[in-house]
């Protein structure tokens, strides 16, 4: 998490606060640790947002702060609310929790007027999917994407044979009945597209890509002009 998002977090978990919050618990929210959160709230008031209090005490936000409101119109209030709704198709838990934090965020600065409320939104998805349970974390696989990390699978293909595989992962695609990790493979020397729910594990290892994510994703993209059938 960059530090403009952490301090975003910070100001987030005391807007909703009932009593002062320590910098253990927020340190434990964020993942990082106490100095840290003690140098952000160093920041935060020199930026002049009103957090008040001390170590060992707690850390309170003054009443009367506020963010500037956001802007939307009701198509865009609209199309958000759809697409966080889609999310609970995905079967990745981690996804949803950050969709609903996203969705308590954007409620928190909206103008609150009726067109432009998100939990009131007249549109409704179905949440019906047929994704099989998947015996690894998603949340494993996205940090690896982005950290452009190397990871380390043991691999069931569809005739239950078994392998074990290096690959560069770059991408997930969630489709309604089914979740693919799109990744170059070490072993077969080309890109290919291994179902979540064949995954026996995926853990991280500590060979990187770093600077290559993009342009895999690139030449996976021109391979792959619609997206691999299952």
């Amino acid at each position: 998490m960059g530090r403009s998002s952490r301090l975003f977090e910070i100001i987030q978990i005391l807007r909703h606060a009932p009593a002062p919050v320590s910098a253990g618990v927020i340190a434990g929210a964020l993942e990082v640790s106490k100095r840290t959160v003690y140098r952000d709230i160093v920041t935060l008031q020199v930026m002049r947002v009103p957090v008040e209090g001390e170590a060992g005490v707690g850390y309170v936000l003054r009443a009367g702060f506020d963010l500037p409101p956001l802007m939307f119109t009701s198509e865009e209030i609209e199309a958000i609310a759809v697409g966080l709704s889609l999310i609970g198709r995905t079967g990745d838990a981690d996804l949803l929790a950050a969709a609903s934090r996203v969705s308590q965020k954007i409620s928190d600065v909206l103008p609150d007027t009726v067109d432009s409320r998100i939990d009131t939104s007249p549109l409704y998805v179905s949440h019906w999917n047929e994704v099989p349970p998947a015996p690894v974390e998603y949340r494993v696989m996205r940090h690896a994407i982005r950290e452009e990390r190397k990871l380390h699978l043991s691999y069931a293909d569809a005739d239950a044979r078994n392998t074990e595989r290096t690959v560069c992962p770059i991408a997930l695609i969630y489709y309604v009945d089914n979740v693919l990790l799109a990744a170059w493979c070490e072993l077969r020397e080309g890109f290919r597209h291994f179902r979540v729910d064949r995954m026996k594990a995926c853990r991280p290892i500590d060979s990187l890509f770093t600077g290559e994510g993009e342009r895999l994703r690139s030449q996976w993209r021109n391979q792959h002009a619609l997206f691999p059938a299952l």
